[in-house]
């Protein structure tokens, strides 16, 4: 059955906002636990939802550092992101030859909007699945089968592609077919391990995986 769905994450996958993420953990870790972390201890957490994330460093001050995390992350966005290349290109592409697109991802909806925004990625999506709007963050099916259910979309017709394993397997998890990016920061074996349907070593790849290159 021919793919009509596309389903993108956004950090990592159409926004290189990895620089960004790093710097904002740094800052917020070393005002709370001074020189006791280094950016090799936050790559391995990136993708996971922000609370989860900080419940791993002190459960008891998940709203302090969430805080702090994110007003150096907005005061610093629009310095440290970029996109990555063939993103334009590839989403012009799908949207102008009548794909459904959305974006499913574990970020808040007003970082989200900043992103696509900067990006100029923002008049492209039929709909936006954050982390607002689910009970159970990726890798639960449930951010994937919300953004199907709003696109009217089928399982079987879609794709779910992302830099991390919670986007493969939230993919998985809904039934859909999966890509993974080989510019994902944790590297491309790392991503191989989760046995995504296709690995995409730039952007416009998929649109020879999807017939339209």
């Amino acid at each position: 059955m021919k793919i009509n769905t596309a389903l993108f994450d956004l950090d990592g996958t159409l926004i290189n906002t990895n620089e960004l993420i790093i710097a904002s953990y740094l800052h917020t870790l070393d005002k709370f636990f001074p020189e006791q972390y280094n950016r090799e201890h936050i790559i391995p957490l990136m993708g996971m939802p922000l609370t989860e994330t900080m419940e791993h460093f002190d459960k008891n001050q998940v709203k302090e550092l969430i805080e702090t995390y994110k007003d150096h992350n907005l005061s610093h966005h629009d310095e440290l992101v970029t996109e990555f290349e063939g993103v334009i290109e590839t989403i012009e592409t799908l949207h102008k030859n009548g794909y459904k697109l959305g974006i499913v991802t574990t970020k808040m909806r007003g970082s989200v909007n900043l992103g696509l925004k900067l990006a100029g990625l923002d008049c492209y999506f039929d709909t936006i699945v954050t982390l607002d709007d689910v009970e159970r963050a990726k890798p639960d099916a449930e951010p994937v089968e919300k953004a199907l259910a709003l696109l009217n979309a089928k399982p079987e017709e879609a794709i779910m592609i992302g830099d991390s394993k919670y986007d493969i397997l939230s993919g998985k998890n809904a039934g859909t077919k999966t890509a993974g990016v080989a510019w994902t920061i944790r590297g491309r074996e790392y991503l191989e391990e989760f046995s995504p349907d296709y690995m995409l070593d730039e952007m416009t790849d998929l649109l020879a995986i999807l017939g339209e290159k």
